[in-house]
């Protein structure tokens, strides 16, 4: 008996797919990312979607059914337009900047942080504190960024330091003399 139970990933014109031995590669305009998808579920590309049918709804099929759609999407996007995160840095004095491929920190401690990029990743800097992170690979964004956020992340009293655009600090009320 088969399940399906989640939309189809609907495929751009632009984007090729090959499904082999439960390998799912992607290739479109920005690059080429694969995703090897567990051998109980079974992968169908049809009119232009793919889809991810599930033996039946075992709690372990269940939840890998989702994960592998959500993969399975995630590479369709990253070779079609990418993903992108957003670092703002808060503080006096802190800023920073493009070296060659090595993005130069100074946030505050006696000594800049280099930090090199992997090759998939590009990193830009607009102004003086905003770090934009772009790859095709979204773990692999995601991670790069909060790396980049962990070498100072943002304090609870002033809010200084390196957080997620949008992100929301709650700050905390300082000593007061009594």
């Amino acid at each position: 008996m088969s399940r399906v139970g989640k939309a189809p990933i609907p495929i751009p014109d632009d984007v090729k797919v090959e499904i082999a031995d439960n390998r799912v590669t992607a290739t479109g305009p920005k690059g080429q990312l694969s995703v090897k998808v567990n051998e109980n579920l079974k992968i169908i590309f049809e009119e232009g979607a793919i889809r991810v049918e599930r033996p039946n709804d075992e709690k372990l099929n269940r939840s890998l059914h989702g994960l592998s759609r959500s993969l399975i999407a995630n590479i369709v996007e990253g070779v079609t337009r990418g993903f992108e995160k957003r670092l703002e840095i808060i503080g006096v004095g802190y800023r920073a900047e493009m070296r060659s491929k090595n993005l130069l920190l100074n946030v505050g401690y006696s000594h800049p942080i280099v930090f090199i990029p992997p090759e998939e990743i590009q990193i830009a800097v607009e102004g003086n504190n905003i770090i934009v992170v772009k790859g095709i690979h979204k773990e692999l964004v995601g991670q790069v960024a909060a790396k980049i956020r962990s070498f100072k992340k943002p304090e609870p009293y002033k809010g200084k330091g390196i957080r997620y655009a949008g992100e929301y600090v709650r700050k905390k009320a300082g000593k007061t003399a009594a």
